[in-house]
């Protein structure tokens, strides 16, 4: 499979899937960090790749999604986007509705 397949197939097999900086208990970014605290306060179940462990995967996601940045939040199958619109929408109490 090539980095494109593998992405695909990433986020079609993961409800909630997060790409970020690190890990949930060990963050090397601000921003992977804020969106961690917030689907923790949320209580939500979702899968991480660590894109610092993957740059093929580092270099062509922004490339799929078109979003340049990370962390980047998938909910099924659907970019919901980076830390700054997940907390909007954690601020505006829409993004429970979301994960749901």
């Amino acid at each position: 499979m090539n980095t494109i397949e593998i992405i695909k197939d990433q986020i079609k097999n993961n409800k909630i899937i997060l790409y970020m900086k690190g890990t949930p208990d060990e963050p090397m970014c601000g921003y992977s960090s804020q969106v961690v605290q917030i689907l923790k306060k949320l209580n939500i179940n979702y899968k991480f790749i660590n894109i610092l462990k993957y740059p093929e995967i580092r270099k062509i996601l922004p490339i799929y999604s078109n979003w340049p940045t990370f962390p980047q939040l998938y909910v099924n199958e659907k970019l919901i986007g980076g830390c700054d619109i997940i907390s909007e929408l954690y601020e505006n109490n829409s993004l429970i509705n979301i994960l749901k």
